[in-house]
């Protein structure tokens, strides 16, 4: 499964602990330096696709029975979700590699 780039940020702030959804926007926006910010309903519309594909639960709070409002659900990333991160990691990995490669000056030459 490919994943698209919110998915991708979506997955990385529930590999620590389970996050609830403004705390999941709070950890992207701070990971981004602002430059990310998701919209409620486009959040919750990434979580659901996740959730249906397996790659996200829902969880318990981080902290046993401490929380701060009962109606918030917290999410954590599945085994699958972690695998599929990997994959699409390499994969922008091996992306980066090829661009940094291309756009090396040729020997001999100035860019």
């Amino acid at each position: 499964m490919r994943l698209k780039s919110v998915d991708v940020h979506v997955l990385v702030s529930l590999l620590d602990h389970p996050r609830h959804g403004y705390g999941i926007v709070k950890e992207i926006r701070s990971r981004s330096g602002g430059s990310l910010r998701l919209e409620p309903g486009n959040l919750y519309r990434v979580l659901r696709r996740l959730l249906d594909v397996g790659l996200i639960e829902p969880s318990e709070p981080p902290e046993q029975g401490i929380t701060d409002d009962d109606r918030r659900r917290y999410y954590v990333a599945t085994p699958a979700g972690r695998a599929t991160l990997r994959k699409e990691i390499a994969r922008m990995r091996a992306v980066v590699e090829l661009a940094e490669t291309r756009l090396r000056p040729p020997v001999g030459r100035d860019a």
